[in-house]
């Protein structure tokens, strides 16, 4: 079975790579991407979020939306990934695994998208990245809540 790439991104680039899905109104045209893709959305605590929800469509196959802030040790007025939250991207990661493209992003595609990234090609037996700037906790957090 083909497994999916894994594409991290932020939050911009994502919408970027949803809207090639679609065709400019009037334009019968096929539109520049018909891949099918799962998205993971890391969204801020902060004033909600970042303004905007993936929905699923005749490309995307599923959404799962979460919010939590990028820290790595608790702050006040943020909040960490939990154990709920890891358990969700791991099983989404699992019901997802058909998908062309495993679509993470956060706001600026670094930190949190970065370390869901590395666990999911990981957790896909994909080869490694030498990536290592990433959110560790969150990372850790995955690691110690997958049942291999």
């Amino acid at each position: 079975m083909k497994k999916p790439r894994v594409l991290v991104t932020s939050a911009r680039e994502a919408l970027r790579y949803v809207m090639s899905h679609f065709c400019k109104p009037g334009v019968t045209e096929y539109p520049d991407k018909t891949d099918k893709y799962a998205a993971i959305s890391i969204q801020d605590t902060i004033d909600g979020g970042l303004g905007f929800e993936l929905k699923e469509n005749r490309y995307c196959k599923g959404v799962l939306t979460l919010y939590f802030d990028d820290i790595e040790q608790p702050e006040h007025g943020l909040k960490l990934i939990d154990t709920s939250q890891a358990e969700q991207i791991i099983e989404f990661i699992n019901t997802h695994k058909d998908v062309d493209t495993l679509l993470i992003h956060c706001f600026a595609g670094v930190s949190r998208s970065r370390a869901i990234g590395v666990f999911a090609r990981e957790m896909l037996g994909l080869q490694p990245t030498n990536e290592t700037d990433y959110n560790h906790y969150v990372y850790e957090t995955l690691k110690m809540n997958w049942a291999e």
